[in-house]
């Protein structure tokens, strides 16, 4: 995940406007600590334990005022059977012309089963209410990505 390094703690977040699971346009917020998580498919098993993590955390989310958006590739239509399927709280954006995973560069050579290809990779980034990036994470563990997310919220909370 090399291309992610052009971006850094302390960089202002890049800007974009992509389309939700129902249609409705979203911008990144300003004013509120939001969590930008890129990943590469819909219902697939790494995604779906990600995602059911978010949401099972999800009241933590909102007690804290942490704004979720989960971004991939796949379009408006399979976001919404996702999100009906699992029951998700929160919004999933559509970058299917890969304009947004590119411009927070985690779109990438991946390997699976001896196949390389470009995907996305899963990575996350959390962005201050100032509109600047407060951490960038590159290895995310799908089961454990929520709680990480929410102690590392406490930590710049309590600052």
């Amino acid at each position: 995940m090399k291309d992610m390094a052009r971006l850094s703690i302390g960089d202002a977040a890049p800007a974009f406007t992509a389309s939700d699971q129902a249609g409705k346009t979203h911008s990144v917020p300003r004013g509120e600590w939001t969590l930008l998580y890129f990943y590469p498919k819909d219902d697939t098993p790494g995604c779906t334990k990600e995602a059911c993590a978010i949401r099972d955390a999800y009241p933590d989310f909102k007690k804290l005022k942490i704004a979720v958006f989960g971004i991939s590739v796949d379009s408006e239509k399979s976001h919404a059977k996702f999100v009906e399927k699992y029951d998700l709280p929160f919004t999933l954006l559509s970058d299917e012309k890969k304009a947004i995973v590119g411009q927070y560069g985690v779109r990438g050579k991946k390997k699976f089963m001896g196949r390389e290809y470009m995907g996305t990779m899963r990575a996350s980034f959390l962005i201050s209410p100032e509109g600047k990036i407060a951490k960038i994470y590159e290895a995310v563990k799908p089961e454990a990505h929520a709680a990480e997310v929410l102690a590392d919220m406490a930590g710049f909370k309590g600052k």
